[in-house]
């Protein structure tokens, strides 16, 4: 059966008790509740229950935490706060497929839930139910249409999909909607644009990444991720001299990383130990505090053969 509205007074205290679970500050909000339950009135307030046994959870008391979040429930079985706490104790004890039934449950009662909908969108996308995690991105999106964490959100849903048109045709018009100053960094914005190069570069659109790239490369924080992509896309577009151009001022930048020498090597077409060899005695005598460089060759020469780097 369901309990009455709390007056204002005890209405107040439930949201500080919400207030203190959200900070953890978990021994003040068991007080809040004893002050609500401790009013003949409101002793069996479902909401409070709930609450009072998510907040025992919090503090390691599990079965005292089941009792009160289950009685809460009972006393209270139309209210989306108790289904919804039911949940976050179901999760806490990784009974993640309860914990998607009890949100749903919650979800009926208030549809437009924004946590609830965050929460169950969250496990959704652990439990890897793709199907499911667009659907709800798609409500929060059309709850939120401003929120930057919407569009991405739902954009996420159609690339885990591998519905690559989709996701970029998401991220694309989402990107148009953002104005950025001129001369101003924005980091947001900047990773933006590479995630959107990321779902290119997944869906074999090299051509279409590299000059995505080359126009937007100014707005980029990450310079080094820029350079990176532009001698990966040059390499699959078989531009194997401006890929070599590329990998080698990498190499001038961090002699040290193993994939550049990969790449450099992919991009010269060397086809002979000696050429390969030679390469890297190049570079060894460039940067002769450089490791890599005179590491590398011995994964590529038998064991009796000796080299002088």
């Amino acid at each position: 059966m369901p309990n009455v509205q709390l007056p204002p007074k005890e209405s107040n205290l439930f949201k500080r008790i919400l207030k203190c679970y959200e900070q953890k500050q978990y021994k003040n909000g068991l007080k809040f509740c004893k002050m609500i339950l401790s009013n003949p009135k409101f002793a069996e307030h479902g909401e409070t229950l709930a609450m009072k046994g998510l907040t025992l959870n919090c503090l390691g008391k599990k079965e005292e935490a089941y009792e009160f979040v289950r009685k809460g429930l009972r006393n209270d079985v139309k209210s989306h706060v108790c289904w919804h706490v039911y949940g976050l104790l179901q999760r806490s004890d990784k009974k993640y497929d309860e914990a998607i039934k009890c949100y749903r449950n919650a979800l009926k009662l208030d549809k437009d839930n924004l946590q609830i909908l965050r929460d169950l969108s969250l496990l959704q996308i652990q439990m890897r139910d793709l199907e499911g995690y667009r659907e709800t991105r798609y409500q929060l999106l059309q709850l939120r249409p401003t929120q930057r964490a919407s569009w991405i959100g739902y954009a996420i849903a159609y690339h885990l999909l591998k519905d690559y048109d989709m996701a970029l045709k998401l991220l694309e018009e989402f990107r148009q909607t953002q104005q950025v100053p001129l001369n101003k960094i924005d980091y947001e914005y900047s990773e933006l644009i590479l995630y959107q190069n990321q779902v290119m570069r997944e869906a074999d659109l090299f051509q279409e990444s590299l000059e995505h790239i080359e126009t937007y490369e100014k707005q980029i924080c990450d310079k080094l991720s820029v350079e990176e992509i532009k001698g990966e896309m040059l390499l699959k577009l078989g531009r194997l001299k401006e890929a070599s151009e590329v990998f080698k001022n990498l190499i001038d930048r961090n002699a040290e990383n193993w994939c550049y020498y990969e790449g450099l090597e992919k991009a010269l077409q060397l086809s002979t130990l000696e050429e390969r060899l030679q390469i890297y005695e190049e570079i060894s005598k460039q940067y002769p505090r450089a490791i890599s460089p005179r590491r590398l060759p011995l994964n590529l020469v038998p064991g009796n053969i000796s080299i002088s780097l």
